[in-house]
């Protein structure tokens, strides 16, 4: 598995509609489960971006897949990159010459 972070603004229409937000949350929670994903965790937050996720998928195809079932909801924007643990930074640094 790796570790994505997931940063979401949302559209016109994903503010117009907030109040179905939880919902709508619940729904992708349950959608990336079910590709054999896991949603590690999920903020709403203040400054650039509206929303913070970190999850786990099983490989970039999941990945993508899901971003793009994301995308076609048409509520959020997204922006994402690799995490990488600390125990992966320690082993990428003992590969370094």
């Amino acid at each position: 598995m790796t570790t994505h972070i997931v940063m979401m603004k949302l559209t016109e229409y994903g503010a117009k509609t907030i109040k179905e937000a939880p919902a709508r949350i619940e729904a992708a929670v349950k959608n990336l489960e079910k590709m054999g994903g896991k949603m590690i965790g999920f903020y709403l937050t203040t400054g650039e971006y509206d929303y913070i996720s970190i999850g786990e998928v099983p490989n970039d195809d999941v990945l993508l897949a899901f971003l793009l079932g994301l995308g076609t909801l048409g509520t959020v924007k997204t922006t994402t990159v690799r995490a990488f643990s600390r125990d992966e930074l320690a082993a990428a640094v003992k590969k370094l010459p």
